[in-house]
Parts: C-alpha cells; sequence; structure tokens
C-alpha cells in the first residue's frame, strides 16, 4: 500500500486543521494507520491510531480530547482532525501503514510511510 499525507499548513494557537492520509491498493481496509509526527530536533513519536475497521482507536496523551482519527475505507482514507491547537503541536505529521490488527504505538512495527505533511502552530 502507498500512503500520502496532506493537510498540513500554518494555523494560530486554538486553531484546527484536518489531515488526511490517502492510500493506493485495494487491501487498504486491511491496515491499521497510525498517525506519527516529528519535531525538529526530536524524536518521531506516535500520536494517533485506528484499527482496520475503526473500531479501536488509541492517542498520544497530550493530544487525547483534542485530536480525533476516523478512517473511511471506501474512500481508501484515513483523517486526523486536529483541534484546539498550541504550539507544541508543530511537527512534521506522518501516516504509516501496519498489518498488525492491534494499535500499536511502535514505530518499527509499521511498515508503510506516507511522505509527510507540515503542521506549523503560530502562538
Amino acid at each position: 500500500v502507498q500512503l500520502q499525507a496532506s493537510g498540513g499548513g500554518l494555523v494560530q494557537a486554538g486553531g484546527s486543521l484536518r489531515l488526511s492520509c490517502a492510500a493506493s491498493g485495494r487491501t487498504f481496509s486491511k491496515y491499521t494507520i497510525g498517525w506519527f509526527r516529528q519535531a525538529p530536533g526530536k524524536e518521531r513519536e506516535f500520536v494517533a491510531g485506528i484499527s482496520w475497521s475503526g473500531g479501536r482507536t488509541e492517542y498520544k496523551d497530550s493530544v487525547k480530547g483534542r485530536f480525533t482519527i476516523s478512517r473511511d475505507n471506501a474512500k481508501n482514507t484515513v483523517y486526523l482532525q486536529m483541534s484546539s491547537l498550541n504550539p507544541e503541536d508543530t511537527a512534521v505529521y506522518y501516516c504509516a501503514g501496519t498489518k498488525v490488527a492491534a494499535v500499536i504505538t511502535a514505530i518499527a512495527l509499521y511498515d508503510y510511510w506516507g511522505q509527510g505533511t507540515q503542521v506549523t502552530v503560530s502562538s
């Protein structure tokens, strides 16, 4: 599966953005999809993940209540709705896919990666 992230941009603190992860391939619905981010000088970190059916989700503690991950398998797309953004959310956001059924946070277990989209939150 090939993944392409989009929807990033510049937003003021308190604002919202919706990221999209579009996938090619007929087996998209069999993949757990995760969103990760990497800020300058920091390691890439898990942000949110969703199971193949959409029935299970996981979030990084700092984004719970602010970010919502969802998927539309008919459109081969996973979304990350981000609200109440703050400057600490500034990073390049990546989507990734794994055939592991559980919603996992370990970066090494994701096999397919999109190219990343920049999110910048100004104070």
